[in-house]
C-alpha cells in the first residue's frame, strides 16, 4: 500500500484535515496517511513548492501527495495529477509543481476530469481523495484524466541571471518557524554562475560576502562561548541547498529572527553579484 501525504493551508482548527482522512480511510482501510504541513500561509503557491520539493524525495518510490491549496476549480485553475520522479501529485494546475520540475520532467500529466461524476464544493475531499486512492490502488492515471503535456509554470519561481553572468536575482520564497529567511537561489545555481569568483549577497540593506555551511560556523575558534554570537545574521546554504538569511539561534519570542530583524518578507529581493575575472579552475562550495 502507498504512503498518501497531505499539505494543505486548511490549519488544525476546523474539521477539514479529519474529513479528508476519514475519505481517504472510508476508501483504503489500510492507507498510510502522513501529513508534511497544514500551516502553509493561505493560497501561498511558492511557499507549497518549497515545502514539497524539499520533503517528497524522503518518501518512498510510488508515495501519492495530495496538495490543498489554491485548490477550487475554475477555467483558469484545474485539477491535475502528475506522475514525476516516481511519485504522484494530485493538485490543482497553478503553477506548484514548477519547483520540482524544473529540474526533473513530469513522465505523465493528466487533466482530471471525473467532475461530472462526483458532486464537489471541497475537491480535496471530494475529488483529490478519489484520485489518490485510485492511484494507490494501482489505477492508470488516464482512467482519471486525459492526458496533457504541459502545466502551468511560475516564472516567479526561478531566479534571474543577468547576460553577464555577473548578477543572480532571487526572492523569499519561504520564512521558516525560526523567522530565517530561505531564497529560491540553489547552491547549484550559485556554483554554476560563481565559478569561484568573490561575491556579495544583498538582502534589503544587509550585504554578506561570506556564506557558511553550518550555522555554528559563525562561532569560529569561540566555539566554548558561542551564546556570544547569539542574534548575529548570517547567510547559509541550508540542509536544502537553497541559500538563507539567518540569524544564530534565533527564536522569534526572544532575539527574533531574520524577518523581523532584517526586515525581510516574502518575495523580497536576494541578489548575489560576483566580482573579478572567472577562475579557470574552481573549488565549488560544498
Amino acid at each position: 500500500m502507498s504512503f498518501i501525504t497531505l499539505t494543505t493551508d486548511f490549519g488544525i482548527k476546523d474539521h477539514f484535515i479529519g474529513a479528508v482522512k476519514g475519505a481517504i480511510y472510508t476508501v483504503l482501510a489500510d492507507a498510510k496517511i502522513v501529513d508534511i504541513t497544514h500551516h502553509i500561509s493561505p493560497f501561498n503557491i511558492t511557499e507549497t513548492a518549497y515545502i514539497l520539493k524539499n520533503s517528497y524525495k524522503s518518501f518512498p518510490e510510488g508515495t501519492i501527495h495530495i496538495v490543498g491549496v489554491d485548490s477550487e476549480l475554475s477555467d483558469d485553475n484545474k485539477h491535475i495529477a502528475i506522475e514525476l520522479d516516481n511519485h504522484f501529485f494530485v493538485c490543482a494546475d497553478n503553477g506548484i509543481i514548477s519547483m520540482i520540475a524544473s529540474e526533473i520532467l513530469p513522465t505523465k500529466i493528466v487533466e482530471i476530469n471525473i467532475h461530472n461524476r462526483v458532486e464537489s464544493s471541497f475537491p480535496v475531499l471530494d475529488i483529490f481523495v478519489q484520485v489518490a486512492c485510485h492511484i494507490a490502488r494501482g489505477g492508470n492515471l488516464t482512467v482519471i484524466g486525459k492526458e496533457i503535456k504541459e502545466f502551468k509554470k511560475l516564472v516567479e519561481i526561478q531566479p534571474k541571471v543577468n547576460q553577464a553572468q555577473t548578477q543572480i536575482i532571487g526572492g523569499v520564497v519561504y520564512i521558516d518557524n525560526y523567522g530565517n529567511v530561505i531564497s529560491n537561489i540553489s547552491k547549484k545555481m550559485f556554483n554554476d554562475i560563481g565559478k569561484g569568483r568573490d561575491f556579495k549577497v544583498t538582502a534589503s540593506r544587509y550585504s554578506f560576502s561570506t556564506i557558511f555551511k553550518k550555522y555554528n560556523e559563525i562561532t569560529g575558534s569561540n566555539a566554548q562561548d558561542a551564546k556570544q554570537f547569539d542574534g548575529n545574521k548570517l547567510a547559509i546554504f541550508n540542509s536544502a541547498g537553497f541559500l538563507e538569511i539567518a540569524i544564530y539561534r534565533s527564536n522569534l519570542n526572544t532575539v527574533g529572527g531574520a524577518s523581523s530583524l532584517l526586515g525581510l518578507a516574502y518575495r523580497d529581493p536576494i541578489i548575489i553579484d560576483f566580482f573579478t575575472e572567472i577562475k579557470p579552475e574552481y573549488t565549488t562550495l560544498t
